[in-house]
């Protein structure tokens, strides 16, 4: 087990200062995803700290979904997966107000280099190795968006189409039990666009068609980021919503 600083020593409030020594252990692979940590009194004895500072650091995490308390198990590390987490990161809703995740397919793969625009989303040099990963995600056999989705090769290595195509869950589970990186929070952006040439063709809808744009950054610990994502979506009948806590 890795030493850690003493608590307090960044200058952080106590509590904080737990917290981001948490994060930094789990951001080394001290504890794997769907892990216990320690108990409370180990991990009090370790930092040196009150049950009551402990409990506001792992609170924290808790409410940003880092961990998850199973009532009467522990406290785990959080996974992707199809369960109850699963919606986190999907933000549309249908007209009833209901989620639905989409069936996804993955049309491409490929390699490349970052250009300007990725190479300042992922924080890396322009002319970095990068995989081209195309989807399309569908509800009832209808496309309902299409994905370009942007690695870095160095985060991710010997991913191939075929990891890719027989992932067990999710990307971000592939991406977490795969590569130990944790995708934690999104930043997106979103602007109104019209359907154009490959986009059109993918979703099924005729050239000039008002669609949905989202730009995400997907990070995972100490605000790294790992995914560059650029979503196109026919929202006739679906509208983007992100709820904020």
């Amino acid at each position: 087990m890795p030493t850690l600083d003493p608590a307090s020593s960044s200058g952080l409030p106590l509590y904080k200062e737990v917290k981001r020594q948490i994060v930094q252990a789990l951001s080394v692979g001290e504890w794997k995803p769907g892990d216990m940590i320690p108990s409370e009194k180990q991990l009090c004895a370790r930092f040196g700290v009150s049950i009551g500072t402990l409990r506001k650091a792992i609170d924290e995490l808790v409410s940003e979904n880092i961990l998850v308390r199973h009532q009467g198990r522990g406290t785990f590390v959080a996974v992707h997966n199809r369960g109850p987490r699963l919606f986190r990161f999907f933000n549309l809703i249908d007209s009833d107000g209901q989620r639905t995740y989409p069936q996804l397919e993955i049309v491409g793969f490929s390699k490349g280099r970052a250009d300007r625009t990725v190479a300042a989303k992922l924080g890396i040099a322009v002319g970095t190795r990068t995989y081209r990963i195309a989807t399309v995600r569908s509800i009832d056999g209808k496309p309902l968006l299409i994905e370009d989705i942007t690695l870095s090769q160095a985060l991710f290595p010997d991913l191939t189409a075929e990891k890719v195509h027989r992932r067990p869950s999710t990307l971000y589970n592939l991406y977490q039990v795969a590569y130990g990186i944790n995708v934690v929070r999104i930043e997106e952006g979103v602007q109104a666009c019209i359907a154009e040439g490959e986009h059109a063709r993918r979703l099924g809808v005729e050239p000039g068609l008002p669609l949905l744009q989202v730009r995400r950054v997907a990070y995972s610990y100490n605000d790294q980021p790992v995914e560059y994502r650029v979503s196109h979506i026919d929202s006739r009948h679906h509208e983007y919503f992100r709820a904020v806590s």
